[in-house]
C-alpha cells in the first residue's frame, strides 16, 4: 500500500478561527505530558505532530506512559502487548490487574465535599452529590448487589435517564467486576428488548418515568412488560425520577418482586461494609454498547476495562484538557456512548454536570443558562444542537456571561463551517471549539480536539494520539489528496474485545476487517489536511451514505454544509436514488415553521450548492418534508430513507426515535418522474 503524507486540503484556503496563547499551551495537560515523555521515554519533540508520530511509532511506550503518567490504580505487569501486529488479535497489557470503578472513585477521599455530580433536568431539579457521598452510595449499592449474588461476568442493565442513579449503578456494578449496559427510557419496548434480551441481564435498574419537552412520561407499565420478557432478570430495582405529584397521578403497576431504590439506602437496610474492588484483567468486559440497529438487530459491542480507561484518560485529559478543577458537561443520554465518555471524567477528579430532558425546554437557552449557573468550562453537545441554536437565533454572547467556558465540544455528525462561525460569533470568541469523531464501535475517537493547536473552520483539530489513521481509496491505497475511507492501520487498546455471543468473532471481523485485511475500516468518509505542526481532519459523512452520481463520490456533509447557509431551511437529509442506470441526488428539506418550498427557494438552494461545490453536488429533486427520521441518539438516518424510497424494508424501526416519519417518504409522486 502506498503512503503519501502530503496535504489533501490547502491550509491557506482554510479560515483560522482561534489560536491558544503561550500561557494556555504551557498550562495544558498535554504540555505536561510531553515534558514527562521527554524525561522518561526519550521523546525529543516539542510539537503535536512529533508527538503523534512518536505515539504510533512507539505504541507500547505511549500507552505505558498513559498508565504511568496518570498513576492508574492496579498492576501493569511486565508484558505490555502480545500479538502486536494482529488486528484483531493483539492483547494489551496481558498481565495487568485493575478495576474500573476503583479508578473512577480514587478521588473520593482527596476531594471530600467537592461536587462529583451536579444533576440538572428540564423540570428544574438540581441535585449535588459530593465525591464522599458518591463513594458512600456506591458502597451501599455494591454491597446490596453482592448480596443479590451479582459477581464478576454477570450483566446488569439500566433503563434510566441521565442521572446520578445511572452513575451510581454503573460504578457499583463495575466494582464487582460485573458488566454494565444501558439505554435511555425514550427507547420503545422492542428497542429495549432488541438490546437487553441479547445479553440477559441478572439485575435491571429502571426508572418510574422521565420528562421531555414539558411532558411527564411514565415508564412503569413499559418496565413491567420488559421485566416479563427478560426471563433472566432476577431482580428489578425502581429509581424514583418523577416528582411525587407526577408519580401520584399515575396508577402504577403492581411492583411485587421489585425493590425501590430509596429502600436500599434506608439506614436500617444500608450496608456500609467497606467497598472492595474485584480485580480484573485488562481485557475483561466492562460495558456492552449497541450499534444503532437501523439495518437489523443492534450489534452488542463489548468494551474492556483497561482499554476504556486508558483511552478515556487520554482523550479527556490530553485532548480535552479536563482537570481536577474542571466542570464538565455533555448533553447526552444513557443510550449514547458520550455518556460513558462523560462519566470517565470522574477519574480526573472533575465535577460532572448531568442533564436529562429536551435541550430547548423550558426555554431555548436552558443549556447555556446551566453553563453560567454551574460555571461549566468544558461544554459538549451534538452538531445538530448547535445548528438548531443558530436557526433559533440564540446569541449567548449577548445574553449570557459564559465566563468559565474555555472549550466547546461537538460530535454526532460533522460540524459545519457555518456552525463553527456561529459558535465564535454568537457564543464566545475566546474558546477552543473541538469537533470530535469516533463512535460506539471504539467508545472513543479517531480525530478530535487539542488545547495546544489552532482551530480552523470546518476541521477537526487533529488525529488522536496512538491512532494510526489514514484515508484509503477503494483499492486500499493511502490517499495523498482527496476523500476516502477512514482506516486505522495499527491496533489500539479500546478496540472492542468482540461482539456478544459472536461465535468465532465472525460478525466482529465482518464489521471492520473484511474490506482491508488486518486494518480497521471505520465506515467514515473524509480526508486529511496538513498544517505546519499537525494533521487536521475533515469528515464528509458515513461512507455507506456516500452519494455516487455519475460515478463521483460525494459525502452528504458536503451538501448539508451548503444547505445550512439557507436561512429558511431548518434541517435536511440527502440520499441517492437509483434512476435510469445512474444515481440522482434527492434532497429533502424541513423548513422553518410556517414556510413553504416554492420555486424561488429551490433555486436559491441549488444555486448555493452549485456556487460553493460543483454541479455534481446539485440535487435533481428538492422536496419539502415535515420531519426527518433519526436514531435515539439524534443522528439522521440516510440509509433508512434510501430504503423507503427504493421500496425496501427498514428492518428495525424500533432503533428510531420517530419511526412514523418514514411514512413521509413512501410513494412520493415526485420520485416517479424525471
Amino acid at each position: 500500500m502506498q503512503n503519501n503524507q502530503s496535504s489533501a486540503v490547502n491550509p491557506s484556503e482554510t479560515k483560522l478561527l482561534w489560536q491558544p496563547s503561550q500561557a494556555d499551551i504551557k498550562a495544558s495537560n498535554l504540555y505536561a505530558f510531553m515534558d514527562y515523555l521527554r524525561t522518561n521515554f526519550k521523546f525529543k519533540g516539542t510539537q503535536y505532530s512529533a508527538l503523534h508520530e512518536w505515539s504510533i511509532q512507539n505504541k507500547t511506550d505511549f500507552w505505558t506512559a498513559i498508565w504511568q503518567f496518570y498513576d492508574i490504580k492496579g498492576q501493569i505487569g511486565q508484558q505490555k502487548i502480545t500479538q502486536a501486529d494482529l488486528m484483531p488479535g493483539a492483547k494489551w497489557f496481558p498481565e495487568a490487574k485493575l478495576n474500573f470503578a476503583e479508578n473512577l472513585l480514587r478521588h473520593t477521599l482527596k476531594h471530600n465535599d467537592k461536587p462529583a455530580i451536579i444533576e440538572r433536568g428540564e423540570d428544574g431539579r438540581r441535585i449535588t452529590i459530593s465525591y464522599t457521598q458518591l463513594n458512600q452510595k456506591v458502597t451501599i449499592l455494591a454491597n446490596y448487589l453482592k448480596n443479590l449474588g451479582v459477581k464478576k461476568g454477570d450483566c446488569v442493565a439500566g433503563f434510566l435517564p441521565n442521572s446520578h442513579y445511572a452513575v451510581v449503578a454503573m460504578l457499583a456494578t463495575s466494582s464487582l467486576g460485573a458488566i454494565w449496559t444501558s439505554c435511555s427510557p425514550d427507547f420503545g419496548f422492542n428497542g429495549v428488548l432488541d438490546r437487553f434480551a441479547q445479553i440477559k441481564p441478572k439485575v435491571l435498574f429502571a426508572t418510574d418515568g422521565y420528562y421531555y419537552g414539558g411532558k411527564c412520561i411514565h415508564s412503569l407499565d413499559r418496565v413491567a412488560q420488559i421485566k416479563t420478557e427478560l426471563a433472566g432478570v432476577e431482580s428489578l430495582i425502581i429509581t424514583p425520577y418523577l416528582s411525587q405529584s407526577d408519580h401520584s397521578q399515575h396508577t402504577i403497576y403492581n411492583e411485587d418482586g421489585s425493590t425501590k431504590w430509596n429502600s436500599i439506602f434506608a439506614s436500617e437496610n444500608a450496608s456500609l461494609e467497606p467497598l472492595t474492588f474485584q480485580e480484573m484483567a485488562f481485557d475483561d468486559p466492562l460495558y456492552v454498547l449497541y450499534s444503532s440497529g437501523t439495518t437489523g438487530k443492534p450489534k452488542c459491542i463489548v468494551h474492556s476495562v483497561g482499554g476504556t480507561l486508558l483511552q478515556h484518560l487520554k482523550e479527556l485529559s490530553l485532548h480535552s484538557n479536563v482537570k481536577a478543577e474542571s466542570t464538565l458537561f455533555y448533553y447526552t443520554t444513557c443510550g449514547w456512548m458520550m455518556w460513558n465518555w462523560l462519566v470517565s471524567g470522574l477519574t480526573l477528579g472533575a465535577s460532572l454536570v448531568l442533564f436529562d430532558g429536551s435541550p430547548f425546554h423550558p426555554h431555548k437557552s436552558i443549556l447555556f443558562d446551566i453553563a453560567d449557573e454551574e460555571s461549566i468550562d468544558i461544554f459538549g453537545a451534538s452538531a445538530k444542537y448547535y445548528s438548531a441554536c443558530e436557526k433559533f437565533g440564540l446569541e449567548p454572547t449577548k445574553s449570557h456571561k459564559l465566563t468559565s467556558l474555555n472549550t466547546i465540544l461537538s460530535t454526532g455528525s460533522p460540524l459545519s463551517h457555518e456552525s463553527f462561525d456561529y459558535l465564535y460569533k454568537s457564543v464566545k470568541q475566546d474558546v477552543c471549539v473541538s469537533s470530535i469523531s469516533g463512535g460506539t464501535d471504539i467508545i472513543s475517537c479517531f480525530a478530535l480536539g487539542c488545547p495546544i493547536l489552532p482551530v480552523y473552520q470546518g476541521e477537526l483539530q487533529c488525529l488522536g494520539l496512538g491512532m494510526d489513521v489514514q484515508f484509503f481509496d477503494e483499492q486500499g491505497n493511502a490517499l495523498s489528496t482527496g476523500k476516502g475511507e477512514l482506516v486505522c492501520l495499527q491496533t489500539f487498546p479500546s478496540m472492542p474485545t468482540g461482539f456478544w455471543n459472536d461465535l468465532d468473532n465472525k460478525k466482529y471481523h465482518a464489521a471492520y476487517f473484511d474490506r482491508f485485511p488486518n486494518i480497521w475500516a471505520h465506515g467514515d468518509y473524509g480526508e486529511l489536511t496538513l498544517h505546519k505542526n499537525h494533521t487536521g481532519v475533515i469528515i464528509h459523512g458515513r461512507s455507506d451514505a456516500v452519494l455516487n452520481p455519475g460515478g463521483v463520490r460525494i459525502g452528504t456533509a458536503e451538501i448539508y454544509r451548503q444547505v445550512e447557509k439557507v436561512n429558511s431551511v431548518f434541517e435536511s437529509i440527502a440520499i441517492g436514488q437509483q434512476w435510469r442506470d445512474d444515481v440522482r441526488i434527492i434532497l429533502f428539506v424541513r423548513l422553518k415553521e410556517g414556510l413553504q418550498l416554492d420555486q424561488g427557494l429551490k433555486d436559491l438552494i441549488k444555486q448555493t450548492i452549485r456556487t460553493n461545490t460543483t454541479p455534481r453536488h446539485v440535487p435533481s429533486k428538492i422536496i419539502q418534508i415535515d420531519d426527518i427520521p433519526r436514531t435515539l441518539s439524534g443522528k439522521i438516518v440516510e440509509l433508512a430513507v434510501r430504503n423507503i424510497v427504493h421500496k425496501q424494508e427498514v428492518k428495525n424501526q424500533e432503533a428510531l426515535a420517530n419511526p412514523e416519519t418514514l411514512n413521509l417518504f413512501k410513494n412520493l409522486p415526485e420520485l416517479e418522474c424525471d
